[in-house]
């Protein structure tokens, strides 16, 4: 994607909510071109690449666009709450755990095809560092695991709800769907296959073949079909991921500084040392879950064992973008 003089003067001559717009409605629209199974691994690639342009923006000379990112851009956790107190007669949502809008494609396509109507396809931010256990606290959990066996309680801000949480095949979970008006699912896919993948290689291919194995199977869409049937549906997610494999080594001073301040992560505890660097590396971000210290932009480093070809926590688009999609059938 070119940076034309247009869009270069409404990343930069507006507020900060208006580059924000700008930013998400580009990644939104790339992203969710439609995609088919021969071309899906080189086009998501491509398309990863297409927004790295918006990440290098973000991360030169519109690095001070981050520090605003967490009081601009809604938080996903919010936006739910909020979207639980619309006047629906009854409602779900689906979070699948570590879902990015690469597979909104998979989503769309699927909805379109099997009948449901789509009311609304946008993106939200997660937690800072967009972490799992963030996000359930920010929604009144304890973590991810409590809302195992309708454990969700009523501290909750999506109450009354039954609530799940499960690793299983799409089919085991569609059985666990009661008649109950109002439902909250919590999937650990793909980030369980995420973190499988995360190692050596190209993790991202691998995903991206499974994503459309999963998100075309009839069973996913049996499941999700049980969720939206008399229900208004929401699909997001807790947090996306940074294709890492793909990103370019940072050597000497920077190199050496981003694996002493975050190993093989994304992120680290405490306000910390940002470096003397500009444009920085490291961002010191205050966020409800106290201060961390993120990797900004698309870096990788050799760190022990070798650094994760996908993992989440720190400062790119792709990683801290959550889907948004509101269905009903």
């Amino acid at each position: 994607m070119a940076f034309d003089a247009d869009l270069l003067h409404r990343l930069t001559k507006g507020t900060a909510e208006d580059a924000w717009g700008v930013i998400i409605e580009r990644a939104i629209a790339i992203a969710s071109r439609p995609l088919t199974s021969s071309n899906a691994q080189s086009e998501v690639t491509r398309r990863d690449r297409e927004i790295g342009t918006l990440d290098h923006f973000l991360s030169s000379s519109g690095w001070d666009l981050w520090r605003a990112f967490g009081d601009t851009v809604e938080r996903t956790s919010d936006r739910l709450a909020r979207w639980w107190t619309e006047p629906h007669s009854a409602k779900a949502i689906l979070i699948l755990d570590g879902l990015s809008l690469r597979e909104l494609p998979w989503l769309l396509q699927g909805a379109k095809d099997r009948g449901f109507t789509v009311h609304k396809v946008a993106a939200s931010a997660s937690e800072l560092p967009g972490e799992t256990n963030a996000f359930a606290r920010a929604l009144g959990y304890s973590s991810r695991s409590q809302l195992q066996n309708n454990g969700g309680g009523l501290a909750s801000r999506l109450v009354p709800s039954q609530t799940e949480s499960a690793d299983m095949p799409w089919t085991d979970c569609a059985g666990l769907i009661n008649s109950a008006p109002n439902w909250v699912f919590w999937h650990h896919w793909p980030d369980n296959k995420l973190h499988d993948g995360s190692g050596a290689g190209q993790g991202l291919d691998t995903l991206t073949r499974d994503a459309a194995e999963q998100l075309g199977s009839d069973d996913f869409w049996t499941f999700v079909e049980r969720l939206a049937i008399g229900r208004r549906l929401v699909i997001t997610s807790d947090h996306g991921y940074a294709a890492t494999g793909y990103f370019p080594d940072a050597d000497g001073e920077v190199g050496q500084f981003l694996k002493k301040t975050f190993g093989s992560g994304r992120s680290a505890p405490g306000a910390g040392d940002a470096g003397p660097f500009v444009p920085p590396v490291a961002l010191s971000v205050q966020s409800p879950h106290g201060a961390h210290l993120l990797a900004v932009g698309r870096w990788k480093w050799r760190s022990q064992g070798g650094y994760p070809t996908l993992t989440h926590g720190g400062l790119s688009l792709l990683e801290v973008l959550s889907p948004f999609i509101e269905i009903t059938k």
